[in-house]
């Protein structure tokens, strides 16, 4: 019965997108919740019209040769206050801008993309994270996971060597109870001389040098943060070949137990509303998000666990067939969330999740690899 409604929610509301979609969402919409082929007529129309799409030619022509795109002047001021990139907008903004490419179905070789990717690359660790965005320089697995997801949506292959140091990182500071951490941030507020104090308070201890020696193996079995590891496990859920793949999955067992919780860090989307709030751009900490990772490490029907979120995600779609960011309808956001929504649940209502998603990834990849030939 279950199987039923979603079949039939997916089947209308499918229909409603595809009226007024604009071509990216109509392009993943027909692959990601329709299963249509490269082959197809539809796709192959959809694709095209994508390559043309006006807001993705704007930021490829806004897009430098040096990977940047050009951020305001008070940004910019306060990025050359700090110790400059990596720190700052200009690392946030390509992974933002990149992200958005990627799901405009933009090739690695379409104007300064590749550049881009060497540049945020070229500020990656020995030890395998990417150093930046934030001032303390202390890296977030978020931050990584979303750079991998961003890897992921440019056809870029699972063996390469900056992929495997970034998710090997990543499984490094995984934490007992299978989840993860802000080293060092979510971590020294255990710590009683820290304990009552606010976030700013700490931060600027840490920019003194006043606080005292961490080790993170002292601190493996603090409770880890939800939000931190939807995070990582974005990036680590299409990796299933990585010798930790398991890890993942236990990583998703975590994310599952806490659905619907408050979370143990109070910095860091600590209201259990974040559950129930859908966010746009869909890579914000939300459960729309927490789904997205749960199926795509396999996480199905057969996991009774998984009817819960399911229902919320059932109802939490308007009368007319739409899931909405705000009660403000905003006719572009919304159709991302949307297409986001009805592909989890079609994904969800198959038997066999992991084929069909490999399957997908394949098609994009195709089309992406006839308009950029390599």
């Amino acid at each position: 019965m279950f199987k039923r409604e979603i079949d039939q929610v997916v089947e209308q509301s499918t229909q409603r997108l595809l009226k007024v979609a604009v071509p990216p969402v109509k392009f993943w919409t027909l692959v990601y919740v329709m299963r249509k082929g490269a082959e197809d007529r539809d796709v192959q129309k959809a694709f095209e019209e994508t390559k043309s799409y006006g807001p993705k030619l704007k930021l490829l022509a806004s897009l430098r040769e040096d990977g940047t795109w050009p951020i305001s002047r008070q940004k910019k001021a306060q990025e050359d206050a700090g110790p400059g990139p990596p720190y700052g907008w200009t690392h946030i903004t390509m992974l933002r801008n990149l992200y958005t490419l990627s799901e405009y179905c933009a090739g690695l070789d379409e104007g300064h993309i590749r550049a881009s990717f060497e540049k945020m690359l070229s500020w990656q660790d020995e030890e395998g994270f990417i150093t930046g965005p934030i001032e303390d320089m202390i890296p977030r697995p978020y931050y990584s996971g979303l750079t991998l997801s961003i890897m992921r949506g440019f056809g870029m292959k699972a063996n390469e060597p900056i992929i495997r140091r970034l998710a090997d990182w990543l499984y490094k500071i995984q934490r007992s109870d299978g989840g993860w951490n802000i080293p060092y941030i979510q971590d020294m507020k255990y710590r009683p001389l820290y304990r009552s104090m606010r976030l700013g308070e700490f931060k600027e201890l840490i920019r003194e040098g006043k606080t005292i020696d961490y080790n993170p193996e002292d601190y493996r079995d603090i409770p880890s943060c939800y939000w931190t590891t939807v995070g990582a496990l974005r990036g680590l859920s299409w990796l299933p070949d990585h010798e930790r793949y398991n890890d993942a999955r236990r990583g998703g067992g975590y994310i599952l137990d806490g659905f619907f919780k408050k979370n143990y860090h109070p910095g860091f989307y600590k209201s259990e509303k974040n559950w129930k709030t859908l966010k746009f751009p869909t890579f914000y900490g939300s459960g729309l998000t927490a789904l997205d990772v749960l199926i795509g490490l396999g996480f199905g029907r057969d996991e009774p666990k998984m009817e819960a979120p399911i229902r919320w995600l059932l109802d939490a779609r308007a009368k007319d067939g739409f899931w909405y960011h705000t009660e403000r309808p905003h006719a572009l956001n919304d159709q991302w969330l949307t297409m986001v929504a009805l592909s989890l649940l079609a994904l969800y209502s198959e038997s066999s999740m992991m084929a069909a998603m490999m399957e997908m990834e394949d098609i994009g990849n195709e089309l992406r690899s006839r308009q950029c030939p390599r």
